[in-house]
């Protein structure tokens, strides 16, 4: 073989293997793994003060635990708020940490694993937005439903040794006196069970330790003005905060979709223990919120759960989320 048929082979060689290896490539492309949502926090100030707003965990309610709303009628406003409609409605649940400067507030605590495993990320994120929960003085529930206090304990140990859990006086009465039972429909009396056992189980080790107080509409604790916003619950409260020049109203479940009750206000929800109180209440407090401008934090609007309530006309609302700040 003279010199150019060798040089012609090593040519030929050299083409071929270097399809072979292009053809390899090709049949394993290179996998780029996806990652998942960063920490849910979020840092919001208010005057002198930062609000740390803390997701707790996401889930989906089914449509029909919207009363009095057609099927298609829910279906029509989650199409026009781009909302995914494949698991049903999904709502989030928040807490909020209020840094006073001389104190470290929680509003509300999220519900841990009482409401299963989507879960119990408030404390995590605490840790991971800068706070302790040792340092946590005083806890305030808007209600005693198990996603707003559950997350206040673990198996009996108290998650924030260091705080004062407050509630209304009407709702403890509610749900911590046992003649309460024997009092509701029997058809009704296996559900209260149930939640009455998970609220008794969250609250005892501050109970046994002379750290669960209750208050009364009107009342003030740590610069916080009780409002009476029953309905949802017999006690449910909400909690008018201000910083300076500014205002924000904590204002726990009288509402649980930015979609479909600020479209249709008038729509109660399953969970709700006086559904036609329930209503009342959000459209006297839409219409007080749209009116005033004040901010807004609510545990079940979509996190941060922090904005604003608008409306156009007082009797349609929409809810705009907080602008981000840096």
């Amino acid at each position: 073989m003279n010199i150019f048929n060798k040089k012609l082979v090593a040519i030929l060689l050299s083409s071929s293997t270097l399809l072979m290896n292009m053809n390899s490539d090709a049949a394993e492309p290179t996998s780029i793994a996806q990652h998942k949502q960063v920490a849910g926090f979020y840092q919001y100030p208010l005057g002198h003060t930062q609000i740390t707003a803390l997701l707790d965990g996401t889930n989906y309610l089914s449509p029909a635990i919207f009363k009095g709303i057609p099927a298609a009628e829910v279906t029509r406003i989650l199409k026009k708020y781009y909302a995914d409609q494949a698991k049903g409605v999904q709502t989030s649940v928040n807490a909020f940490l209020v840094n006073t400067g001389s104190g470290l507030v929680l509003v509300d605590s999220g519900s841990s694993s009482c409401n299963g495993p989507n879960f119990g990320s408030v404390i995590k994120n605490m840790k991971t937005a800068g706070y302790q929960p040792e340092q946590v003085d005083t806890i305030l529930l808007t209600h005693l439903h198990p996603d707003h206090v559950c997350g206040i304990s673990t198996k009996g140990t108290a998650n924030f040794p260091n705080a004062t859990v407050y509630t209304s006086e009407a709702e403890a009465n509610y749900w911590l006196n046992p003649q309460q039972l024997s009092k509701l429909p029997k058809d009704q009396q296996p559900r209260f069970k149930q939640i009455a056992e998970k609220i008794q189980q969250a609250l005892q080790p501050y109970q046994s330790h002379k750290r669960f107080k209750t208050f009364k509409y009107g009342d003030t604790l740590k610069g916080f003005e009780v409002m009476n916003t029953s309905g949802h619950t017999p006690g449910h409260a909400s909690f008018a905060f201000s910083s300076g020049h500014e205002k924000i109203v904590f204002i726990g479940d009288i509402v649980h979709s930015h979609s479909i009750q600020f479209d249709q206000p008038q729509t109660a929800i399953d969970f709700d223990t006086d559904a036609k109180k329930a209503v009342q209440t959000r459209l006297a407090q839409f219409a007080r919120l749209a009116k005033n401008g004040q901010a807004v934090a609510a545990p079940h609007l979509p996190f941060p759960g922090i904005g604003h309530i608008y409306s156009a006309d007082g009797k349609h609302y929409q809810w705009i989320p907080v602008h981000f700040k840096d």
